[in-house]
């Protein structure tokens, strides 16, 4: 390990631990009055995670044998800044911060059926459910309220499904979550089972972040093995941003789950400082999610394998890790998404390796992004 290498991965653990030194603890999750003029967004759950003592629809970091359902109404302050959450102070101030309006536990059947009715209420090219699936280190709240944020800045309707596993919410927990990524993969393909296969769900997009990166694609390889290839037919987009994968590994994944249509989407950045700790933890194993597009072996395996890899290096990253950035994405993506269903541009539907163009709003290949910037000299 070179003398570089292990700055990077102390600046990461560093950057990490000034993030995480404030955290919000799970007295968010407690409901309070609603205001006007802040938005309110639904975020339906689904877990591995244990319930809180007490009842209610809080959750530990603790593995439970079932899976449990729950409903949160998340108010979004009208201060609200795009990518960011406004976390709870002490008090919190509906008019400035986020804050739950209610927490209801469902059973499955109540969460099947609601998410359907979310599902077909948002008419359109983009109606359907979206099931987000956390990275590493985050506490219940913390996933919650990022795919509350997200869902309110894409502002696409439909149904934001969060699956939440029972990361420890601790930076010194790497192992211990990573195994808790596999007690949950059978959760995992369980949920997307049973939304892409029920009546009228309509388009179902998976988001996997980091480490959920790896159980998204773990559970969809899950139920190709065991021939439950209509739960695989019924997925929309597969979206990884910064996945947390070894890239052999996820070859052999590949080699199973086969090719989706539309291609698999890897969000990936090169500089991204919390791969670069992964990938010392790791043995010094690259990381899918730090691919570097520029590379010739990349560019073919995209085509070989039918990946969509797209670059979003230039979208801000609030905590400085370069690992979250694409929260940042939600804003744009209604765009991006009817620039890719509508064939138009370069991004067409195909396989290949593009450049997010933040400004504009559009993907675009890495001679033409070169171009514009040369140009802009």
């Amino acid at each position: 390990m070179g003398l570089l290498t292990l700055r990077l991965v102390a600046g990461a653990i560093a950057l990490c631990l000034a993030a995480c030194a404030s955290r919000p603890d799970a007295r968010v999750l407690d409901p309070v009055s609603a205001v006007g003029g802040a938005k309110q967004v639904t975020v339906y759950v689904a877990t591995t995670r244990e319930p809180a003592p007490g009842g209610g629809a809080a959750f530990t970091d603790g593995r439970s044998r079932q899976l449990h359902y729950a409903r949160y109404v998340i108010s979004i302050p009208p201060t609200h800044k795009p990518g960011a959450i406004e976390w709870p102070k002490s008090k919190p101030d509906a008019t400035k911060e986020f804050v739950t309006v209610s927490a209801t536990p469902l059973t499955e059947t109540e969460f099947l059926a609601q998410t359907r009715a979310a599902a077909a209420r948002s008419r359109g090219p983009r109606a359907g459910i979206g099931v987000f699936v956390h990275g590493y280190n985050y506490t219940f709240q913390e996933s919650l309220f990022r795919l509350a944020q997200m869902d309110a800045d894409a502002d696409v309707g439909g149904a934001a499904v969060l699956f939440a596993w029972p990361s420890r919410g601790s930076l010194a927990s790497y192992v211990a979550d990573k195994e808790s990524v596999t007690y949950s993969r059978d959760g995992l393909a369980h949920v997307i089972e049973a939304l892409t296969t029920q009546p009228g769900a309509g388009n179902v997009t998976l988001l996997g972040h980091s480490m959920g990166g790896w159980l998204t694609v773990e559970a969809i390889r899950q139920l190709r093995l065991e021939g439950r290839d209509r739960a695989v037919a019924g997925l929309g987009d597969v979206i990884l941003a910064a996945p947390d994968i070894d890239i052999d590994v996820f070859r052999q994944q590949l080699l199973v789950v086969g090719r989706l249509s539309p291609p698999i989407t890897l969000l990936v950045s090169k500089d991204d400082r919390a791969l670069s700790a992964s990938r010392f933890l790791a043995g010094d194993r690259d990381r899918v999610g730090a691919l570097d597009i520029q590379d010739p072996q990349v560019q073919a395996v995209a085509r070989s394998e039918n990946l969509r890899v797209v670059d979003i290096s230039q979208l801000q990253s609030e905590n400085g890790t370069n690992h979250d950035r694409y929260a940042a994405l939600a804003t744009i993506y209604p765009q991006l998404q009817s620039q890719l269903k509508a064939g138009s541009g370069n991004a067409a539907q195909q396989a290949g390796i593009f450049v997010l163009d933040a400004a504009a709003a559009t993907l675009q290949t890495p001679f033409r992004a070169a171009g514009a910037i040369l140009g802009q000299r």
